[in-house]
């Protein structure tokens, strides 16, 4: 018989500010259960039941449910998150990812990879002097941004407008963190609804060989492929894919391999390995730390009643690290080939399309790094966000070598 989660299992406590999904308590905890209870509903601790339950269709992530759980009813981040494609299923999820499958294509990543081969050694001459330099942004941010707005076809006077924004629209995974972060993220949806709205206009005018461009004739056939207000969303949710998670990996790295710096040397001398490191460096340490969902209707899960609207939170870190699932599950090692893919870009029909597009470039940029550049050491205090949604440092001091 099925039980509704029940007081027995662990508590653990995410809104906690000192809470951190490598302590003991959550790999204690996730010997003990597949889930824990905690303030936000379930937390699923293990590999195999965050994969099956990423891929369930009555889970949905629900946008308007996941505002309202964090006090927003209305305003431009409610306006901008709720529509957003992540919270469409069925139908209407397939158009709008039709459209978005046109940014992914081979082709595009064949044109992509010197680019972004360019600018991660243009970059990392930046970090070649013996010094200490701020990683997340002198290179976290700056190479995801200029291939998003390569792919976006945004002239490069205009990058300087999108840090600040970029980066802070991952902050709608973080609302537990306070009134500072609403207000962050309201002036980041802002100014790039302002921004996409400028941009749709002047590709109307100007069409090129680009994504933008792409999507504004398709919606300019006026065959209801595409609203001018989704189209503004899909614009403004691709800088974000393809911008926010990648800076945040890329740092992420960068603190797994200051931990482990014979790996860095390995790279460096065998750099066929780099393929791998991108794997593991995305199994340790991922950019996004958990992926939630609701319930779409009441069902029974291994024994467990999981009813309609309940809370669940796939805890990718910890899954991530469960020896069920990964053979020396706890150890950082590029060389080790893993069975179990990376579970940050989710799973099934929601399966993140930028994802390819992050792999290439970690790649090149672990590559170019490794061959350039001693193994990284950190050189001053690495400061998280909350323990759930999009991890990364927004400050990240370095030396190499």
């Amino acid at each position: 018989m099925a039980t509704p989660a029940a007081p027995n299992v662990p508590f653990l406590d995410v809104l906690d500010p000192a809470f951190d999904f490598e302590a003991p308590e959550v790999y204690a905890a996730q010997a003990e259960s597949w889930y824990a209870n905690s303030p936000f509903g379930l937390l699923v601790l293990r590999y195999e039941e965050a994969n099956d339950l990423l891929r369930d269709r009555r889970l949905t992530h629900d946008g308007r449910r996941y505002m309202e759980t964090h006090g927003i009813t209305g305003g431009p981040i409610y306006d901008w998150f709720v529509p957003m494609i992540v919270n469409h299923d069925g139908v209407e999820h397939r158009r709008l990812r039709g459209l978005m499958n046109k940014a992914f294509t081979a082709r595009r990543m064949a044109l992509l990879r010197p680019f972004i081969h360019e600018q991660a050694e243009r970059l990392t001459g930046r970090l070649d002097d013996g010094g200490t330099h701020d990683f997340v942004a002198e290179f976290g941010i700056r190479l995801p941004l200029a291939v998003m707005c390569r792919l976006l076809g945004v002239r490069p006077e205009d990058y300087d407008h999108f840090g600040t924004w970029t980066a802070d629209l991952g902050l709608v995974f973080s609302l537990s963190g306070g009134d500072d972060i609403v207000a962050r993220l309201e002036a980041a949806v802002n100014g790039l609804n302002d921004y996409a709205d400028h941009l749709i206009d002047d590709k109307i005018a100007h069409p090129a060989d680009d994504l933008s461009s792409d999507l504004v004739e398709a919606y300019q056939a006026g065959d209801g492929q595409v609203s001018r207000d989704e189209l503004r969303n899909l614009l403004v949710t691709l800088v974000f894919a393809a911008h926010d998670t990648t800076r945040h990996q890329l740092a992420n790295a960068m603190i797994a391999f200051s931990r482990h710096p014979d790996q860095w040397t390995l790279l460096s001398r065998q750099p066929e390995l780099a393929p791998q490191a991108v794997e593991e460096v995305m199994r340790w340490q991922p950019s996004s730390g958990s992926v939630y969902r609701f319930a779409a209707e009441s069902f029974d899960y291994k024994g467990l009643a999981v009813e309609k609207g309940m809370y669940l939170t796939m805890c990718v870190k910890a899954a991530q690290r469960d020896p069920r699932a990964y053979k020396n599950a706890g150890r950082f090692d590029i060389t080790e080939v893993r069975d179990a893919p990376p579970l940050q870009f989710g799973a099934g029909p929601h399966h993140c399309l930028g994802a390819a597009l992050a792999r290439v470039e970690v790649g090149e940029a672990l590559s170019v790094l490794a061959a350039r550049l001693g193994p990284p050491s950190v050189a001053g205090p690495v400061t998280w966000p909350g323990p759930l949604g999009i991890q990364g440092p927004e400050k990240l001091l370095l030396r190499f070598g």
